[in-house]
């Protein structure tokens, strides 16, 4: 997955496993807009913590939102932060326990948070987020309040400090094992949506919409 390129930053470096490293836009985009689930690293009183929460992508940065309340989304903005995107695509086999591993894709973003404070562009990041995991509901929703957009905190990261590393493919046991009479091979693992369960609150005869039966998320690569 090496492309070459330079990494942005030390920090930002991948070195363990470092041809398995990428640093180009194409597989860091990917990478982000197939799964949602992130988890953001920050400090309070000097102490680490990390938070998961959902990012999206839109050009060139990535952003994350919540309740107003949230000690995260407060002590993030304007401070450095460490957000990470992770899928398993599966759990490789070897002949050996040393060389057991798993398939997967990631990346590591690196910055300083800005804070989305102007009502109509947080509205207009909120839609982005739901157009991008369920295209067209947006418009079949009741509008927001200018309270419920108060009470959303919203922080954005560019992606401009950031690697990618992905490992594929099957175990990578050592040549004098490969004889050895032990199943080896990869047990691949992918996220599932199933089908949508009404609110039993719900009025009767709603029907379901379509993009509640076609969500999409962690798409194998390639």
């Amino acid at each position: 997955m090496a492309t070459g390129l330079k990494a942005p930053s030390e920090r930002a470096r991948v070195r363990r496993m470092h041809e398995r490293g990428a640093y180009d836009r194409p597989t860091i985009d990917a990478v982000l807009d197939a799964q949602p689930l992130a988890h953001v690293a920050w400090t309070l009183n000097g102490q680490p913590r990390v938070t998961p929460t959902l990012q999206w992508r839109e050009g060139d940065r990535v952003y994350w939102h919540g309740s107003a309340a949230s000690p995260m989304l407060e002590h993030c903005a304007d401070a450095q932060v460490c957000i990470a995107v992770t899928l398993m695509d599966g759990f490789v086999l070897a002949r050996s326990a040393y060389n057991h591993s798993v398939n997967y894709r990631s990346v590591v973003l690196f910055g300083r948070a800005r804070s989305v404070t102007d009502p109509a562009e947080k509205l207009a990041r909120l839609r982005a987020m739901m157009e991008q995991l369920f295209p067209g509901r947006w418009g079949t929703l009741r509008a927001m309040t200018a309270q419920e957009i108060r009470a959303t905190s919203m922080l954005s990261l560019p992606i401009d400090e950031a690697s990618a590393k992905v490992r594929s493919g099957p175990p990578g046991d050592d040549a004098d094992d490969l004889a050895l009479p032990i199943w080896a091979g990869v047990v691949p693992l992918r996220i599932e949506t199933l089908p949508p369960v009404a609110d039993p609150r719900s009025p009767p005869g709603l029907e379901v919409p379509a993009h509640a039966c076609s969500v999409r998320v962690g798409g194998m690569p390639g």
